[in-house]
């Protein structure tokens, strides 16, 4: 089949992509910390290089706030006052969304993790906009699709690259390329079914493969993934 023949091709170049994709569908993505994927999501949602300007300052976070304590939960960051936070990265409105993100999924459970899975496992991507979550103020579909990730879901973020990329791939295989966010995710979603991978799979994919300099991400960040713990 022509298309598992191109998705194969692509996949071959990111090989060991699998255990990070576990680690995100186990909700243990940051060491398993709940206020770190909810603060990663808040500063992805504003489109900067996730590795060289998120993933730094995520950490910048977890050393100032978290491992001092001053913030243990998901509560705690929904209290946490914002001109404090803003000292780490200064987009206020990354802050009101991470802080309303934690306030909502605090009332689900006491546990963190359980939160926020109980929430993913409850959401329907067909009325995102009426999810509790996806009333937020910057929350989009794609900061919406990583949090289900996150939550354990496997699915799609239909951002600007993971959109270009599957899409060369239909084009490649003789087939349309699908511009609609929400059939865009079904049709990931479809095509990961047919070639023997997860959505998830296919998600990280279209990052990874992204050249760098020489190099394209999955060689360039290895070390990056051990050193931060993203994934």
């Amino acid at each position: 089949m022509q298309l598992k023949r191109v998705v194969d091709g692509y996949m071959q170049k990111v090989l060991g992509l699998r255990e990070y994709c576990d680690k995100c569908l186990r909700t243990e993505s940051w060491g398993g910390n709940v206020v770190l994927m909810i603060v990663d999501a808040s500063f992805t949602s504003i489109g900067l290089n996730y590795f060289t300007a998120v993933v730094p300052k995520v950490e910048e976070f977890n050393k100032k706030f978290v491992e001092s304590k001053k913030i243990r939960n998901l509560k705690d960051l929904a209290k946490t006052d914002i001109k404090e936070l803003r000292k780490v990265w200064k987009n206020k409105r990354s802050w009101l969304t991470a802080k309303e993100i934690a306030s909502y999924l605090s009332t689900l459970s006491s546990n963190n993790r359980v939160a926020l899975r109980t929430w993913a496992k409850n959401t329907k991507l067909e009325s995102w906009k009426e999810d509790p979550i996806g009333k937020i103020k910057g929350v989009g579909l794609v900061t919406f699709q990583y949090l289900r990730m996150m939550g354990g879901i496997d699915t799609v973020m239909p951002d600007k690259i993971v959109k270009r990329v599957i899409n060369e791939i239909l084009e490649k295989a003789g087939y349309k390329p699908v511009n609609n966010d929400v059939e865009f995710i079904k049709k990931v979603e479809e095509i990961a079914t047919m070639c023997g991978y997860r959505p998830i799979e296919l998600c990280w994919m279209t990052w990874l493969v992204q050249r760098e300099g020489k190099m394209i991400r999955m060689e360039k960040y290895s070390v990056f993934f051990q050193k931060f713990k993203c994934y």
